[in-house]
């Protein structure tokens, strides 16, 4: 079983950033590791994934060019960079782990996810 406890999450002006971080424990972890977001009245939008054997990393177009997936495997932690935050940022943002995933953009995919983490972008 693997538990994901993410941090990080806090209220920022619109243009700021913020840095979230996600480890997974239970134990090591070297799969995909990424991240969702959800605000209220909507379903849950992907933002972005990592793939921990190859590095390939897959980005909403939302946040393309303005956030970075990274990941440590040895501590089993993803980070997200968020730059140039908008107010449209503002969501509960969940990290996410999955073995195996086919379709990276999909909720349903993903087998751990963490309890989450305010991001609120005031404008």
């Amino acid at each position: 079983q693997v538990q994901l406890a993410e941090s990080g999450g806090g209220l920022v002006q619109a243009g700021g950033s913020l840095r979230l971080s996600c480890t997974a424990s239970g134990r090591a972890f070297s799969g995909y590791m990424g991240w969702f977001r959800r605000t209220p009245g909507k379903d849950r939008e992907f933002v972005a994934v990592s793939s921990g054997t190859t590095g390939s990393t897959t980005y909403a177009d939302s946040v393309k060019g303005r956030f970075t997936i990274s990941r440590d495997n040895a501590k089993s932690t993803v980070y997200l960079q968020m730059n140039s935050l908008k107010p449209e940022d503002t969501a509960v943002y969940y990290c996410v782990a999955a073995s195996r995933v086919w379709d990276k953009d999909r909720d349903s995919e993903y087998d751990y996810w963490g309890q989450g983490t305010q991001v609120t972008v005031s404008s």
